[in-house]
């Protein structure tokens, strides 16, 4: 059945063409209606438990979407004319930001006075007020004392200044908002820079973050993997030397794109930073499917036979390998779907499904591609340098495997050390290369005024009005003071500071009382006529809830990398267990989203591992039909994801996102060289060969087609890795050298392993049937 089914592409080659061409045109279509969603909501469940709490607080108090545009005058003082006049007004014009509902600068900073027993309400610095050299000392005065604008809007050194808008976008798919508010930013900058030549201006914020993420996934789409297609491309004519089978192989690798692409077209679904990975894996494998044939049948004809028999029998020859390269793949990417994130569970549902694309045109498409077109002559001879090659490197292993294995597994273990001392350690500013706009933007806020992580904090007393009562304020400011002493921290916005800043008011300005109210109706009395006096727009609501039974804090921290913040967030809630158990506690924000999801997903990845690296060695088993050989193949399929990991942790020492999914991505290839080789030498083991015999057979027949694809791979994701976005170039980079290590695997650990553990004959099931029979036998065995 599996003869008759390989001979219809050739038979009927245009039959084939134009069935496989149509249903390709037909799911193609889908690509039409794709279209990218960036937004960081994308990478959480609905039920995510930190989404969750995010949504929660911003149920409870104001969206915490912003965009903050840095303004940094060239000389270094923030506190002259020229300057604050530039901030009032861009603090004017940013109130006309799409979606806005925020804008806090320190120009419209509610500055709090007392006059005899009245509480004045009024903008630091108004336009009604010249900015003479005495007001401009008093606004400094003020500023760099006021605990709510030092380390957040004012740097200390008060040589930067920051005007922050906070925004109200949908719950859905932000993208076009996202798009249009930074558009707005950029243009606002650009004008302004031009009426102010000596100030400098930067963009920060979520939503720039966002934006920063969809450019440069789509950059990456638009240059690089492009350049990698065309770079295989050019490998493959220069090592096939044929203009015919690249022409195949590109359109098989065409078609297996833009088919699983547009599947998901079809389903109105999104591309995501993860899902437009999927191109560049399917068209790894589409590549290692088509060379495997392609060479297969380079070589049979070499032998003499005719065009379509070698064809048929290149098809028969590598019809099981590819089929379990292909499934093995298709179910290490399924086992993606442990994963914490939405994005990378999609992104390996829908590879899987282009593995298994890619298998079928490889099986359909190309054999009749290779029918149809006109082949040239006198090639018969091309593969014989590179044949000779790969025996005189088969004598090689051979004379010196006894060396090589104990020398091998001595690596491993090494390697398997040095892979413990990788940490999971995501840091979403390092994505991004520190000549892009946004990484410059957050490189110089960190250096001149504070980090750009943020974490809320919602406090909840448990009744109506509770907040004010001394009690919970005490703990609110102690809470204050501890977070204060933390490393981590650059800035507090705590509403006790509010508190005591009134109740100075309300007593003359006398620094004296500088201190928390000490009974609750004076404290409500307090904020009521403060919230009275606040203009619309700078209310309290990001601070209170309705009832005003909670409130929240808005912390800024360092940098920091994913573990660092998920600890710190548990010394948050260890503090409230320890000093205010009474309080319910929430802790979040996307910085807090993005460092679990990070930390989870590469624990689920780790515990998958293990049942995805069982599955596939069972499915060996039966596939090879020996569990010695089920049992050896274990070493090229998990040796080259050690050795790879272990020289990372030289390289770099750090796990992130794109990284953990590495192995999944590069399992495909690292399968499909020892099932090639494994299946080529078990046929030469069931024909009466000895050990040494097999493994010449092995690197003759297919030792040229994995190093055709090896090379074109490696310079393929070597391309990927000069990527500007981090998490594609330390992908591109691991995946590189996963990849070449499993072919040095296989040329070398694997056969030194198999003339030791496999020198057992192997028994013939053609023992007494006449030679004819045999040799029909044989070749029905060969995969």
């Amino acid at each position: 059945m599996k003869e008759k089914f390989l001979q219809w592409p050739v038979n009927r080659a245009w039959w084939f063409l134009c069935l496989t061409m149509l249903v390709v045109i037909l799911a193609s279509i889908g690509n039409k209606d794709l279209y990218f969603r960036g937004d960081y909501k994308i990478f959480f469940d609905e039920g995510n438990p930190q989404l969750l709490a995010f949504e929660k607080l911003e149920n409870s108090f104001a969206k915490t979407d912003t965009m903050a545009i840095v303004v940094a005058p060239k000389d270094n003082n923030i506190f002259t004319e020229s300057t604050l006049q530039l901030i009032r007004e861009m603090t004017d014009r940013a109130w006309q930001t799409p979606f806005a509902s925020r804008v806090d600068s320190i120009a419209n900073y509610q500055h709090t006075t007392a006059e005899d027993d009245d509480l004045v309400v009024e903008d630091l610095v108004p336009d009604y007020y010249p900015l003479t050299e005495q007001r401009l000392a008093y606004v400094r005065n003020i500023a760099l004392n006021e605990p709510r604008l030092t380390g957040l809007i004012i740097s200390p050194a008060a040589d930067v200044t920051m005007i922050n808008i906070t925004l109200q976008l949908s719950d859905g798919d932000q993208t076009n908002e996202v798009y249009e508010v930074t558009e707005f930013g950029r243009q606002l900058m650009a004008e302004m820079k031009t009426a102010y030549p000596n100030v400098d201006f930067y963009m920060t914020g979520a939503v720039a973050l966002d934006r920063a993420f969809a450019e440069a996934a789509m950059e990456d789409g638009n240059t690089l993997i492009p350049m990698m297609f065309v770079a295989i491309l050019i490998l493959l004519t220069i090592m096939l030397r044929s203009w015919r089978f690249v022409f195949a192989t590109l359109l098989v690798i065409a078609a297996s794109i833009t088919t699983t692409m547009g599947l998901l077209g079809w389903i109105d679904h999104y591309l995501t930073n993860g899902t437009v990975n999927v191109p560049t894996v399917v068209m790894t494998l589409a590549v290692a499917d088509c060379v495997h044939v392609i060479v297969s049948y380079i070589s049979i004809r070499r032998e003499g036979k005719a065009h379509k028999p070698a064809i048929i029998e290149s098809l028969s020859m590598n019809f099981m390998a590819l089929l379990i390269t292909s499934v093995t793949t298709a179910f290490g990417f399924l086992m993606m779907n442990a994963s914490a994130s939405p994005v990378l569970r999609e992104l390996g549902t829908l590879t899987a499904i282009g593995v298994m694309i890619a298998f079928l045109l490889s099986v359909t498409l190309l054999p009749a591609l290779l029918t149809l077109l006109p082949e040239r002559k006198g090639s018969s001879n091309a593969q014989q340098a590179p044949n000779k090659a790969m025996l005189t490197l088969a004598d090689l292993v051979i004379r010196y495997h006894k060396m090589i294995l104990p020398t091998g597994i001595v690596v491993i273990i090494l390697s398997a050390v040095m892979l413990l001392q990788n940490q999971v350690n995501d840091e979403p500013f390092e994505y991004f290369d520190k000549n892009s706009s946004y990484r410059t933007a957050i490189d110089f806020i960190d250096e001149k005024l504070s980090g750009s992580t943020n974490i809320s904090i919602g406090i909840d007393s448990g009744e109506e009005s509770g907040i004010n009562d001394p009690a919970f304020l005490r703990t609110l400011d102690t809470f204050t003071l501890w977070l204060n002493q933390q490393p981590e921290i650059d800035h507090v916005a705590s509403l006790s500071d509010t508190f005591k800043r009134l109740n100075k008011n309300m007593h003359g300005d006398d620094a004296a009382y500088y201190k928390l109210p000490d009974n609750k109706e004076l404290a409500a009395q307090y904020l009521l006529l403060y919230e009275m006096s606040l203009p619309y727009g700078l209310d309290l609501n990001n601070e209170l809830n309705i009832d005003k039974s909670a409130v929240k804090m808005s912390l800024t921290l360092a940098n920091l990398g994913s573990k660092e913040l998920v600890e710190f967030e548990q010394r948050v809630y260890q503090w409230f267990q320890d000093n205010a158990p009474q309080y319910q506690v929430i802790a979040s924000s996307p910085s807090l989203m993005f460092a679990h999801v990070g930390e989870n997903n590469m624990g689920s990845m780790l515990k998958t591992l293990p049942i995805t690296l069982i599955v596939i060695s069972t499915l060996l088993v039966f596939a090879l039909r020996s569990p010695r050989l089920g049992v050896l193949s274990l070493i090229p399929n998990i040796a080259p994801a050690v050795l790879g990991f272990g020289l990372w942790a030289l390289i770099s020492g750090e796990i992130n996102l794109g990284l953990s999914v590495v192995v999944s991505m590069t399992m495909g290839i690292v399968v499909d060289d020892a099932v090639h080789f494994l299946t080529k030498y078990r046929y030469a083991r069931l024909r009466g060969d000895n050990v040494e015999a097999g493994i010449r057979y092995a690197f003759s027949t297919v030792g040229w087609a994995l190093w055709v694809t090896t090379v074109v791979l490696v310079v393929g994701f070597s391309i990927l890795a000069s990527s500007d976005f981090r998490i594609n170039g330390d992908m591109g980079m691991l995946s590189a050298l996963v990849i070449f290590i499993a072919l040095m695997v296989d040329f070398t650990i694997l056969p030194a392993a198999l003339l030791i553990f496999d020198r057992k004959p192997y028994r013939r099931k053609t023992d007494g049937l006449p030679k004819s029979v045999v040799s029909h036998t044989i070749k029905g065995l060969n995969p």
